[in-house]
């Protein structure tokens, strides 16, 4: 039975500035031997679905959700890209596949995560969102802060 996100207790308090930020404190929970995610996902395929996310944003990301859902979020997207972003929202089975691949560790999770980082230094992020729409590259940077922010507070470091 999955986890109910919505009712976590002992999440951590993230706020990211940079995604070189992101990529130490993903450093430091891959170097604590007892790092706990209280969520559904291990941490290993937390830092895969980060860096996915990270590459999509700069080769495109194919999926596409409800118009319906697009039009409300776009509505409110200075507000999702400025604040925290919520638990508890469940992707269709075909959906999770795609952003949750499986990794062999969290090592190699966190070398993607480094790698899809460094890109996007390099690289113009500016691919449309699958829900926001068009974003510009340091609007997607914000994104990915607080995406970061909101899966990597389930990963607690002991």
């Amino acid at each position: 039975m999955p986890v109910n996100t919505k009712a976590v207790q002992g999440r951590r308090e993230l706020k990211f500035g940079s995604l070189d930020e992101v990529v130490i404190d993903a450093e430091q929970l891959v170097a604590s031997p007892n790092t706990k995610v209280l969520g559904n996902w291990p941490l290993s395929q937390l830092l895969t679905h980060l860096a996915a996310a990270t590459n999509g944003s700069i080769d495109g990301i194919s999926v596409k959700a409800p118009l319906f859902l697009r039009l409300v979020a776009r509505l409110m997207k200075g507000r999702i890209l400025r604040n925290k972003l919520s638990p508890g929202l469940r992707l269709p089975k075909a959906a999770e596949a795609v952003f949750y691949p499986a990794v062999s560790s969290p090592q190699v999770a966190l070398e993607g995560l480094r790698a899809a980082v460094s890109r996007s230094h390099t690289e113009q992020m500016i691919a449309p969102h699958p829900v926001l729409g068009k974003l510009t590259h340091k609007e997607w940077t914000q994104m990915h802060l607080r995406h970061a922010e909101l899966h990597l507070s389930f990963a607690v470091p002991n």
